[in-house]
């Protein structure tokens, strides 16, 4: 089977410290994948060594088969990355950065795709102003525009959504969305953690340049987190008997931890033998946050 991305015990060391350690990674075709992690946990550097940017000092990795190192021009072109930093040359317009970024592909006459991807990402407007009177919202969507403008099939993107407004984000996701659903892979970092549950099928937890976590975003949030059961009570004491983890309380306010919904009819039959009356009652789902906080905490 070509994954879309490999990586095989990737390492990376800038003199004695160790940006990467041994990072395995198998990315399949066709998927939405997170790549999660706290700042300096290594995830620019591996999109970097993916991207050809950098050399790993060990380990292999190779896009759609192809070799990064071996093979740098075939994995460079089925690759498309947004990078972190606005990067931008302020002497051309974003029609024209977008037809030199397809020239650097060797693509010809593909104004048809320019402006479609001009259209998508909500830059018609913008289409022949020059990219120094651009917003800083405005530019890191000409940033998406260059990554995509030579379709690759596999897209990376490094916090795409930040420091951009809300009707932007909506949008891009709509696009990117849609061309996951026509096959593209679509491998995502960001720091909006409610983005990846939504969007990922799969995630990657890095923490000072290893894998602490690698699962479906499904069996990551069954594992880690749980369900949050907020109680309101008549009085500020649990019944007796009750094993359910409190969370926090406050006064008569309490946060108890599920570890599924089955657990719930448990709670609710103590509280009524207690005879205890419930004044507000609210069942919050798993949620990924938690789940990113609990995995850093335990390694």
């Amino acid at each position: 089977m070509t994954f879309a991305i490999e990586t095989q015990d990737i390492e990376k060391r800038y003199g004695g410290l160790r940006a990467l350690d041994a990072v395995s990674l198998q990315i399949r075709q066709g998927e939405f994948f997170g790549l999660l992690g706290p700042n300096g946990a290594g995830k620019t550097t591996l999109i970097s060594i993916v991207a050809g940017l950098v050399r790993a000092s060990a380990g292999a990795a190779s896009v759609m088969g192809a070799d990064v190192v071996a093979d740098y021009r075939k994995a460079r072109c089925m690759l498309g990355v947004v990078p972190q930093e606005l990067v931008f040359d302020p002497f051309f317009t974003v029609r024209e950065t977008l037809r030199m970024q397809s020239g650097y592909f060797g693509l010809r006459r593909n104004d048809a795709w320019i402006d479609e991807v001009i259209h998508h990402l909500d830059l018609d407007a913008k289409a022949d102003a020059n990219m120094r009177t651009l917003s800083g919202g405005m530019k890191r969507r000409v940033l998406v525009a260059q990554a995509l403008v030579h379709k690759p099939p596999v897209i990376v993107l490094d916090e795409p959504t930040a420091g951009v407004d809300v009707e932007l984000r909506q949008g891009l996701w709509r696009f990117i969305r849609r061309l996951n659903r026509e096959g593209h892979t679509i491998v995502l970092t960001t720091h909006y953690l409610e983005e990846a549950e939504e969007l990922c099928d799969r995630i990657a937890l890095l923490k000072a340049g290893r894998v602490v976590a690698l699962d479906s975003t499904r069996n990551l949030l069954q594992t880690f987190s749980g369900f949050v059961l907020r109680l309101r009570l008549d009085r500020d004491q649990l019944p007796g008997g009750l094993d359910t983890p409190v969370l926090s309380q406050d006064g008569n306010l309490f946060n108890l931890r599920l570890r599924d919904t089955a657990e719930l009819e448990s709670v609710l039959h103590r509280l009524r033998e207690g005879g205890v009356g419930i004044a507000e009652f609210e069942l919050q789902p798993p949620d990924l946050e938690e789940v990113f906080l609990r995995v850093m905490e335990k390694h």
